[in-house]
């Protein structure tokens, strides 16, 4: 739960981070700096592990993931610098939404009655942030839910991944594509950033990875119905730095819309873990 929390509170000062400084720099060079910084970040990883970990027979699907998460993360940070910050965060919970459904799709996988429903409520909560036809959608919402998309294709992936690969050959994988893929737009709107500059791009990395390491840990620590609900503190941080750093009010609307979403997505997350220890526990009695 500690480690859920460090995530959460990382992952909006980085988001916060990136607001800020996209009033100076453009948000596609923030990405890319992002992803650089962060492949400096894993060199000693892969040092230490050694170069077996980059050798895989599933290249194009990691080159496709990657591709995936560098288009969400440009949407994303696109929508940081022109959307109230807990906004973007309550309609970015919707991304395990698309994976279970790409994950039905594309995977074949089976979901009951239950967890459909848990996907509509999430999607019904979507909708209560937007109110289309009641109030103008704005692209930073259409760039966070398209964003959202295409991080749960990326989740979807994963999972396939996962199968044959270790999570740090799939880390360095993704590192070592969205480096390259986001200097491509960014080198469009390229400018030198200054020292001061530097620094906080630095701090932007600092708390991406401080993110996705705190994360992990928390899920390997405990049980998924344990830790994820501190995940909504996310919105807590979000509305609190948005109002207190860019004089940011989320409505009635973002808090409901944003609970609801974030509901449907823990409850998917604990009905997949539930479901994964039950099909173990058969393994071992059949075995």
């Amino acid at each position: 739960m500690l480690m859920m929390f460090v995530a959460s509170v990382s992952a909006v000062l980085m988001h916060a981070t990136v607001r800020h400084l996209s009033a100076e720099l453009q948000p596609f060079e923030l990405a890319f700096f992002r992803n650089f910084l962060a492949l400096i970040f894993l060199l000693p990883l892969l040092l230490r592990s050694g170069v077996q970990q980059l050798r895989s027979k599933r290249w194009r699907l990691h080159l496709c993931r990657g591709a995936l998460t560098t288009v969400s993360m440009l949407s994303f940070f696109t929508a940081l610098s022109i959307t109230p910050l807990a906004q973007v965060t309550a309609l970015s919970f919707t991304a395990p939404l698309f994976a279970t459904l790409l994950a039905i799709v594309f995977l074949g996988e089976v979901v009951r009655v239950r967890r459909w429903i848990a996907i509509l409520i999430g999607f019904a909560g979507t909708l209560v942030i937007l109110r289309p036809g009641y109030a103008e959608i704005d692209l930073g919402s259409i760039l966070t839910v398209f964003s959202a998309a295409c991080w749960g294709a990326a989740i979807a992936m994963t999972r396939v991944l996962g199968r044959t690969e270790s999570s740090l050959t799939i880390t360095l994988f993704m590192a070592c594509i969205m480096a390259p893929l986001s200097l491509i737009p960014a080198t469009f709107v390229w400018i030198w950033p200054t020292p001061t500059q530097y620094a906080v791009l630095l701090a932007i990395a600092g708390f991406g990875t401080i993110t996705q390491l705190a994360f992990s840990q928390s899920l390997r620590e405990a049980e998924t119905s344990v830790v994820m609900p501190i995940d909504f503190f996310k919105l807590i941080w979000a509305a609190l730095l948005g109002y207190f750093l860019f004089a940011e009010r989320p409505d009635l609307f973002t808090w409901i819309g944003g609970g609801m979403i974030f509901a449907s997505a823990t409850y998917i997350a604990y009905r997949e873990s539930k479901l994964k220890k039950a099909t173990i526990a058969y393994t071992d009695k059949a075995a």
